[in-house]
């Protein structure tokens, strides 16, 4: 008996201390083969920037590593920064993926810069360029670059091979365009999980039938630990936790080791931190992490749950998806909706660039 929904993945490539960078990438190729063979539906993988821990810092690049590495699985952004990027860079980077995998790439595109102002500064190169409200033009861009609208300048690989487009999210604005426009929707609820239900409430109320989608479609990431026992899953899940305490205080770092975690002093207010920030994760045996998720789908009333999971060692982290995925049972279909004509249609909707926002 398959679980409710599809299982997907997304991969932060974590870099834990001592593990060179390129190791790092290499194991999540290595994860993406496995969760494959695994039933699970996408593999996606996140920009972040200056974040010693995380080296997924060029989706487009590791995301044709993995193409290339697996044979069925989706697989794409969770998601590009559109804001940090020339519209032209993206459409030209996932159309090439595209004609290369057809119709095996997602491309997740998201509104805020990923990262701090300093960093956003370095990849944009001017303080004008640091603000998101544009959005609207950007993604108009984006999508023009796919149908070939434009005649002076043109993306050539993007021009009839564009990628299945995604919205994401951690607050109700991308939530809202989405809707508007049919698409598919992923909010980031692993780290935003008080604006869950409120997001994915004002995406189905605001949801237009579209030639993408005729009803709506969204997905939630959520962090993930599995063990063979829920003592162990905890003891393992301590690396995150001590992760993710230094990054919101300002100290990130690599990914610490369950060792270093279990030693470190905690004060009474990092635990408090801790608490409020890694509470929604699911952590546990299988059959606990299983009924937890069961519950979560069945509470947010989502159409696929995208795990994301980060251990010290390489081969937890494989037999944390691996006993997911064994009770989760077989695979299950995914939406395959086609996105002709989406150019148009964000170009109605922001018509006068009142209504987006």
């Amino acid at each position: 008996m398959s679980f409710l929904v599809p299982l997907s993945v997304l991969d932060l490539c974590p870099v834990p201390t001592g593990v060179a960078t390129g190791e790092a990438l290499r194991r999540s190729v290595d994860l993406a083969r496995h969760v494959e063979a695994w039933g699970y539906q996408r593999f996606w993988v996140a920009e972040h920037h200056n974040m010693p821990g995380i080296a997924s810092s060029a989706p487009a690049v590791l995301s044709g590593q993995v193409a290339a590495a697996t044979t069925t699985i989706r697989v794409g952004s969770g998601g590009v920064m559109l804001p940090n990027h020339a519209p032209l860079v993206v459409a030209e980077q996932f159309g090439m993926l595209e004609a290369f995998y057809p119709g095996r790439i997602d491309l997740g595109i998201g509104r805020a810069p990923g990262t701090d102002q300093m960093t956003a500064l370095a990849l944009r190169r001017s303080m004008e360029a640091l603000s998101a409200d544009d959005f609207p033009e950007q993604l108009e861009a984006l999508l023009g670059f796919f149908a070939g609208h434009y005649q002076r300048v043109r993306a050539i690989p993007a021009e009839g091979n564009q990628p299945a487009l995604w919205l994401l999210g951690s607050s109700g604005y991308s939530a809202q365009v989405a809707g508007r426009l049919g698409l598919p929707f992923a909010f980031a609820h692993h780290f935003s999980a008080a604006n869950t239900e409120p997001a994915l409430e004002l995406y189905r109320r605001s949801f237009r039938p579209s030639e993408v989608l005729a009803e709506p479609y969204c997905l939630i990431g959520v962090a993930v630990v599995c063990a063979e026992d829920t003592a162990r899953a905890q003891w393992l899940h301590g690396s995150s936790r001590l992760s993710i305490l230094r990054l919101r205080t300002g100290h990130p770092s690599t990914l610490p080791s369950p060792e270093e975690a279990a030693a470190y002093p905690y004060t009474g207010a990092d635990r408090a931190l801790i608490a409020s920030t890694t509470g929604t994760h699911v952590v546990g045996d299988p059959t606990v992490v299983l009924a937890q998720l069961g519950d979560l789908a069945t509470r947010t009333g989502v159409d696929e749950l995208m795990v994301t999971t980060s251990t010290f060692d390489h081969a937890d982290r494989l037999r944390s998806y691996q006993l997911l995925g064994q009770a989760a049972g077989p695979g299950q279909k995914g939406s395959g909706a086609g996105q002709d004509g989406l150019y148009d249609l964000v170009a109605a909707t922001f018509d006068g660039r009142g209504e987006g926002h």
